[in-house]
């Protein structure tokens, strides 16, 4: 920042520099801020010295963190300076205090242009910095062709090109239009040809974003990469200046790399030597110095060409090497390159062939389990889980057991479930199997799951061999004088269905059994009695003739907990009381439990739910998850969302609700969008749940809380679907049958995308649907992007929408086949036409090879995308909301069972879905007031008012009182609040039967006016 002559800006400056204390300072900033206000609205009589320095004033002010909210105009005015002082400073303050949506910049897009097109150079660069920086769609547009042609002209100097490229990138991630595919394939590898480094290296950073989203065109631009390569790898003419530490040009080799990592394969045998030479190099060249600048620049290189190598599938020996130098890095004593050659040997798993080779470093890899660093010994983890297999599954899981009880407790959790699924998938008997998970349950019983205890009741259950062992060491851990609930849980489960089986063993007669469960009674929570209960039941029944003793004091327990406020509790003991009156008919009532079903593992299904960063994620996908484009890939592994195809049966649930635990579900035929065109779908109720039906109520702590029922919005072809307060979207519940497992977490893509409008919405090996969107006003454009990510084509591919019947939905014809490593775009228009919370749902299937794909997926169309946040004064305000009197336009709740946020978080989470929080107009400082515009046909543009009251004392409980014009607005907005405040359990419930659609209720009614409670303190 040039201060010379600017006597002012330099002491104010020292004045802020001098402050004691922040008070002092912000008091000398409002006071200069109220001095430049003064002077820019007497503009006319400021010379450009003076402008100058006052907008210099204003960025520092900025850069202090405090709002600058005027002057915008003043500093984008002197981007039309003709000198470049004056030019200079319009640039560097428009770019710092302007966003790429702000409407000032359309008065600069004339002015900006000029400069690019003019011949002075350092005016060009000037231009292409802010353009680079925050350009946006409008300057895409108008801007592109100028841009191209400085990129391309062969008289600028590198320092012009060098930044034309970089602002091209930017306007490409803003508009891929703007540049031309069919033409941009020879030009860019023109570009490539450029001697200069620095051109080069800006060069290869726009072929990479152009290669991610389409290589195909670029083919011609794959043995320009690698000459480039082979330039930099023999350091030939590489000035000294790109060479950092002794390695010609770091940065431009991992460009080169990763954008060789989205051409799927080299088929040139010339080409393909030739880069194989260069990687060869680079592996042997790269060590451990002392130098940690050097390290860094090396790894970088080394770490790039590893996912190179990988990419391309090379040779075995050359794989070999790669391991063999990672282990050589898992063994080193500096924490960064340990953790990076962890990282890296875990995605070399994916490679064939190599799992072999790596499990020579087992025992190292063990040894990092122990290191300080939390990081490290997560790294070490998820290696160990990849590379398990039946020769080592031993070894492995006792060393995670040892581990175990010296383990972080923020590791324990996970820690248990990849060992439980070890012991599953890779046991060599299933008595080890029962010996493993009862081992865990004992060392780490607060952080194993219920799902855990529930699989091994399940094998234990669907086999008879294993019962009398399971059932003898469940009696054997009761001995144990200290024992974890869950233990008692699992003990007593397994003790009630098979204790007769060890009924001539000493010490497991049925009243020893009885005697040593009861005493575990004291100790135990609410969520295990009802267990308990069941267990005493089973004793009794297996007790034939009756003991008398034990039938007394097994009917005096069940009369103990006949008045029990808990209803579970109070009901079995009723109906076991009861029950056991019925002497020998007790036998078939309470048989032991069928086997279950067969069924994909639900731990296998959370462990997928919660990995980051598996082995099974390709190189290219790791560098696609880096890319700062609109599709982001989320490297968390999630189960198929897979259903029948359409024409069959189809089941449909509410997501389970946040104040309600009551799930409504019902039936109905209906038509849908089908690529263009109407087909029809037929619902049908899910599969029960035989181990959720009988343990489904200890899932869920605490006291359940009272259901409520709102309106019910029918969709048009699923008008059975009933709507609860709480629910979120349509989701298929029915058994996965699908064998292609998705990537990434489906339910966290779908909640991410209701709040930001790009990203990916579902991927899997053979696909990935991203999607981009524009919501104004009551109208909305999304485009689903369907990527082939394949070297065959995907056929069958059958897009089916099912609308709700608040949306208007048009999709356009969708292509049945898409050829390898194509992009399909499908657009959809949206007319919102009421409010609703409902959601559409793409049934979206095709085929691969011999694999049939069909999932179900919500579009993220949902209430918020529909909302406009507006300021609001407390002129505007309580006018407002003084008309809008009690309900159906103005409903007040006290909600509990809210996160506990602060009012800084809360008012974050509000913008977040477009409420715009109006700080002042509430005299109390722990509530919040906040206003929006929402947009659809019934309503227009309809005022929504909401005011949240906190208790400081208590977070977890609040009342919300929501206004607008509009009844059935008013009821779905704060239901929507709600359910962004309030805690979701983790724990899930077999889905309820199908019920008939519950008749609408009217919302709550307010107790009182907060209105004028408000008007009354202000």
């Amino acid at each position: 920042m040039a201060l010379s002559g600017m006597r002012g800006l330099s002491v104010f400056i020292s004045d802020i520099r001098n402050c004691p204390n922040k008070e002092q300072e912000r008091l000398r900033v409002d006071k200069e801020l109220g001095n430049v206000r003064t002077r820019f609205k007497n503009e006319k009589g400021l010379t450009p010295y003076e402008k100058k320095k006052y907008v210099w004033k204003m960025l520092y002010i900025y850069m202090l963190g405090y709002d600058v909210d005027f002057g915008h105009m003043e500093a984008v005015s002197l981007i039309s300076a003709p000198k470049y002082p004056e030019k200079q400073v319009g640039y560097i303050v428009t770019s710092c205090l302007l966003n790429e949506n702000h409407d000032f910049l359309r008065l600069a897009i004339n002015t900006v242009r000029n400069d690019i097109i003019g011949r002075n150079e350092t005016f060009q660069c000037l231009a292409l910095t802010m353009v680079g920086n925050i350009g946006g769609r409008e300057f895409a547009e108008s801007l592109a062709p100028d841009v191209q042609k400085l990129l391309l002209s062969s008289s600028c100097r590198p320092l012009v090109r060098k930044k034309a490229a970089l602002c091209l990138l930017r306007l490409y991630r803003k508009n891929p239009d703007v540049v031309n595919v069919d033409g941009w394939s020879d030009r860019m590898a023109q570009l490539l040809d450029e001697r200069d480094l620095g051109v080069l290296t800006s060069s290869m950073s726009l072929l990479v974003a152009l290669v991610s989203n389409n290589h195909d065109t670029y083919w011609s631009c794959l043995p320009k990469c690698v000459k480039i390569l082979e330039r930099l790898a023999r350091n030939q003419d590489v000035p000294q200046e790109y060479t950092y530490y002794g390695i010609p040009s770091p940065w431009l080799q991992v460009k080169t790399m990763r954008a060789l990592q989205y051409f799927p394969t080299i088929e040139d045998p010339n080409t393909r030597r030739s880069l194989f030479e260069v990687l060869q190099r680079i592996l042997m060249g790269t060590d451990v110095v002392k130098n940690v600048n050097k390290n860094n620049a090396s790894h970088a290189v080394l770490f790039e060409a590893l996912a190179l190598v990988m990419h391309l599938d090379a040779e075995k020996e050359m794989m070999s090497q790669c391991v063999a130098l990672l282990g050589k890095f898992i063994a080193v004593r500096e924490p960064n390159i340990r953790y990076l050659g962890l990282e890296n040997m875990t995605r070399m798993l994916m490679v064939t062939d190599v799992q072999d080779i790596i499990k020579r470093h087992q025992a190292q890899i063990i040894t990092s389990l122990k290191d300080p660093d939390i990081s490290i010994r997560r790294r070490a983890l998820d290696l160990l889980y990849g590379m398990c297999d039946v020769s080592n599954a031993k070894d492995i899981v006792e060393e995670l057991l040892q581990y175990l009880s010296t383990a972080d407790f923020a590791m324990r959790e996970e820690l248990s479930l990849k060992a439980a699924i070890l012991a599953e998938k890779f046991a060599p008997d299933l008595s080890w199997y029962v010996d493993v998970i009862l081992q865990l349950i004992d060392k780490a019983g607060d952080f194993v799951s219920d799902d855990i205890w529930f699989r091994v009741v399940q094998f234990v259950t669907n086999n008879e061999d294993l019962q009398p062992y399971a059932a003898a060491k469940a009696r054997d851990y009761l001995d144990k004088p200290a024992l974890h609930e869950t233990m008692v849980k699992v003990s007593a489960y397994l003790l009630g269905e098979y204790s007769h089986l060890l009924a001539r063993r000493p010490g497991c007669s049925p009243k020893e059994i009885f005697s040593i469960l009861h005493e575990k009674l004291p100790t135990v929570s609410t969520s295990t009695i009802p267990i308990l209960l069941s267990t005493y039941a089973k004793v009794l029944m297996h007790t034939q003739p009756p003991d008398p003793e034990l039938q007394n004091q097994i009917w005096a327990i069940f009369n103990k907990y006949e008045s029990c406020i808990d209803v579970e509790i109070q009901q079995r003991a009723v109906e076991y009381f009861a029950l056991s009156r019925k002497g020998a008919a007790l036998m078939d009532i309470l048989a032991e439990m069928p086997k279950f079903p067969e069924r994909q593992s639900a731990l296998i299904k959370k462990a997928e739910d919660t990995e980051v960063d598996t082995a099974e994620q390709s190189a290219i996908k790791w560098r696609a998850q880096q890319q700062t484009s609109n599709a982001l890939v989320v490297t968390d592994q999630c189960p198929a969302n897979g259903t029948p195809p359409v024409g069959q049966q189809l089941g449909l649930v509410k997501v389970p609700s946040m104040s309600s635990n009551v799930d409504h579900n019902s039936e109905d035929q209906g038509s849908a969008h089908l690529n263009g065109t109407l087909s029809t779908v037929d619902p049908q109720p899910p599969s029960p749940d035989l181990l959720g039906d009988l343990l489904g109520p200890l899932a869920i702590e605490g006291p359940p809380v009272a259901s409520v029922h709102s309106e019910q919005n029918i969709i048009p072809g699923l008008e059975g679907v009933s709507n609860t307060v709480d629910a979120a979207a349509i989701v298929p519940v029915e058994e996965q049958n699908n064998s292609v497992q998705p990537i990434g977490n489906i339910a966290e893509r779908f909640h991410a995308l209701c709040f930001k409008d790009s990203g990916v919405l579902y991927e899997d090996p053979y696909i990935q649907i991203g999607i981009k969107a524009e919501w104004r006003a009551h109208h909305g454009r999304l485009v689903l992007f369907l990527g082939n990510k394949n070297t065959s084509p995907l056929v069958s591919v059958q897009v089916v929408i099912l609308p709700p019947s608040h949306l208007k939905i048009e999709l356009s014809l969708v292509p049945e086949t898409i050829p390898p490593r194509a992009q399909v775009q499908c657009p959809l228009e949206f007319v919102n036409l009421r409010p609703s919370r409902d959601v559409a749902v793409l049934d979206f299937s095709y085929k691969f090879g011999t694999n049939a794909v069909n999932v179900k997926l919500r579009l993220p169309a949902v209430l918020n995308k529909f909302l406009q946040p507006i300021p609001v004064s407390a002129e505007e305000f309580f006018p407002q909301w003084r008309s809008l009197s009690g309900p159906p336009l103005k409903l007040q709740e006290v909600v509990r069972g809210v996160r506990p946020l602060s009012l800084l978080e809360m008012a974050n989470l509000f913008n977040s879905f477009r409420l715009m929080v109006c700080p002042g107009l509430d005299p109390n400082p722990n509530n919040l007031v906040a206003s929006t515009t929402f947009y659809s046909e019934s309503t227009r543009a309809m005022l929504c008012l909401v005011r949240i009251e906190t208790d400081p004392a208590d977070r977890t409980q609040l009342r919300m009182t929501v206004a607008s014009g509009d009844p059935a607005l008013t009821f779905e907005l704060k239901e929507f609040i709600k359910e962004q405040l309030i805690s979701i359990p983790t724990a899930s419930r077999a889905p309820a039967p199908a019920q008939t659609p519950v008749q609408p209720t009217s919302p709550p009614t307010a107790l009182t006016d907060p209105g004028a409670m408000l008007a009354g303190l202000l």
